[in-house]
Formats: structure tokens, sequence, C-alpha cells
């Protein structure tokens, strides 16, 4: 997937995973009963970064990142500090 920003330094690109519209015992949930989402999906990297790349799916600092849309998809940007973990993956 390409994206149309281009992270600079030791900036992180990520789009927010889909929040689960179900509980585990079945029962659906209304929009604002849903939790914000606690993992994204890493889309691009700056020259800087180190630990992550690109497919990577992370968890980060609830209130260290910036939100911005670009032709009508939401992005995350996340400085590489404020990443807290990978999920998942080998």
């Amino acid at each position: 997937m390409s994206t149309p920003l281009k992270p600079l330094g030791d900036y992180v690109v990520a789009q927010a995973e889909e929040a689960e519209s179900k509980t585990a015992s079945g029962l659906y949930l209304p929009e604002a009963a849903k939790e914000k989402p606690k993992t994204s999906k890493v889309v691009a990297v700056g020259p800087q970064v180190k630990e992550v790349k690109v497919g990577d799916r992370i968890v980060y600092k609830s209130y260290s990142n910036t939100d911005v849309k670009v032709d009508k998809e939401d992005f995350i940007l996340i400085k590489e500090e404020d990443i807290l973990a990978t999920v998942g993956g080998k």
C-alpha cells in the first residue's frame, strides 16, 4: 500500500485497525460503546526509524500521536520513541 504521507526523521505513519463491533459473547456494540483501537498497522516509516517496518502492527502511547486525514483516509503520525510494542509477528 502506498501512502500520500512521507514521514520525516523518526516518525511512523500508521492506520488504526477497526474496533471490534461485537463482544466475545456475540453481542453487537453501538458506535458510542466501541473502544478506540489500541493497535495500528504501519504504512510508512521515516529514514531514522530502526525498530519497526512497514506492515508491523504496533501499540503506542494514547496521547502522543497526530491524526491526519488525506484523500478521505485517516492516518496517524507517531514518533518511534512513543511506540510501546509490536503485536504478533515472528
